[in-house]
């Protein structure tokens, strides 16, 4: 038998979501955190062209290594410099890339306990050692997090907002972070769901300067790319360098590249997104709370459902697949008592919102 490396057969495989709907239900899943439409119909005709090579050369070609239009949009969108910014095959692959190029097994990773998953798995796929620093009602500390801070801790990783939890850290908490953290430690802020934030204009893009932080986004969520798998980050010169050796040179297809770039440029397709996602969310949110539940604000296209027990949250969970309902269960982000729910369509919120409301009352009979 061919035996791996000893640390990744130590390792569990990343979780995905289970959507297997009982026998005659049809599928509803509101586990992935998926945008609620499609992309903008500009995003959805550029990738037609780039396959057929009426732009871009078509698909027999490999695609652009430096994302150079790509990389234009998301610089006047942003007000970056394109040539600080860096694309990936979705944050993910920024993410691993990262600890790749930084992380070791003399050195450790910090997280907030709750923290999106795939920093944990990230950093066990160069042997690091993964240490968590407890978060306050759901909310990152700032304090705990500088707190949490060893002689070897190389990296550490902030999700703003956060997944799962929805909720954010301010531009100047996130400022104090900084600014307690040792110059030698890289802060990493994935932004993945900044987009549904963005109205409170507090970017972070300008800490990049120092040389000790990286900002990550997604064209995932906002802009409903998840299937094609766009992902970008600010970073400065000398962690880009670096980054370029460990990722891969073609990662962005050219379909990927040419509806990422023509989302960016329908700004207002994207605002109405989100928007939408927030007037539905904070709605379920509501409604939940009104039914009894313990629902924190988000930030974010999804509502984190918080049960007085994992076997609450169990049960819960058992009367919406048996409806076909899907939830994301938060075991493994530390929260077995709490259930995820993405926000999509009045009418799948109207179902889930029915089941879990006829839920709580059998409970409390």
């Amino acid at each position: 038998m061919i035996r791996p490396v000893p640390h990744v057969a130590r390792m569990a495989a990343y979780a995905l979501a289970e959507l297997t709907p009982p026998p005659g239900k049809p599928l509803m899943s509101l586990s992935q955190n998926e945008s609620l439409r499609p992309p903008s119909p500009a995003a959805i005709r550029a990738s037609g062209a780039a396959m057929s090579g009426a732009v871009g050369g078509g698909a027999h070609l490999y695609p652009d290594p430096e994302w150079s239009e790509l990389r234009a949009a998301l610089s006047q969108v942003h007000s970056v410099p394109a040539e600080a910014i860096l694309c990936g095959n979705g944050s993910m692959e920024l993410i691993a890339s990262l600890m790749r190029a930084y992380g070791d097994p003399q050195n450790a990773v910090l997280a907030p306990a709750h923290a999106y998953p795939f920093f944990r798995t990230a950093a066990q796929l160069v042997n690091a050692r993964f240490d968590v620093a407890p978060e306050t009602d759901g909310r990152v500390s700032v304090a705990a997090l500088a707190e949490g801070v060893e002689q070897d801790t190389r990296i550490v990783c902030v999700a703003n907002p956060g997944n799962p939890t929805g909720t954010r850290l301010t531009r100047g908490e996130l400022l104090q972070l900084r600014a307690a953290l040792p110059e030698d430690v890289l802060l990493v802020i994935d932004e993945a769901y900044g987009e549904f934030a963005d109205h409170l204009s507090e970017p972070m893009f300008d800490l990049v300067a120092a040389g000790n932080t990286v900002v990550l986004r997604t064209l995932s969520k906002a802009y409903g790319l998840a299937g094609l798998r766009v992902g970008w980050g600010v970073f400065a010169p000398e962690i880009a360098r670096e980054m370029r050796k460990v990722m891969n040179p073609n990662n962005i297809s050219l379909v990927g590249q040419a509806a990422a770039t023509a989302a960016l440029r329908d700004q207002p397709y994207m605002r109405d997104t989100c928007q939408m996602t927030a007037g539905l969310r904070d709605g379920f949110i509501a409604r939940l709370r009104q039914a009894g539940f313990d629902v924190p604000e988000s930030f974010t296209n999804f509502a984190l459902i918080r049960f007085a027990t994992p076997q609450a949250a169990a049960r819960a969970e058992r009367a919406l697949r048996a409806e076909g309902v899907f939830l994301r269960a938060q075991a493994g982000a530390g929260l077995p008592h709490c259930l995820r729910a993405t926000i999509d369509t009045a009418g799948k919120l109207d179902l889930a919102a029915r089941i879990l409301e006829r839920w709580a009352e059998e409970e409390n009979t």
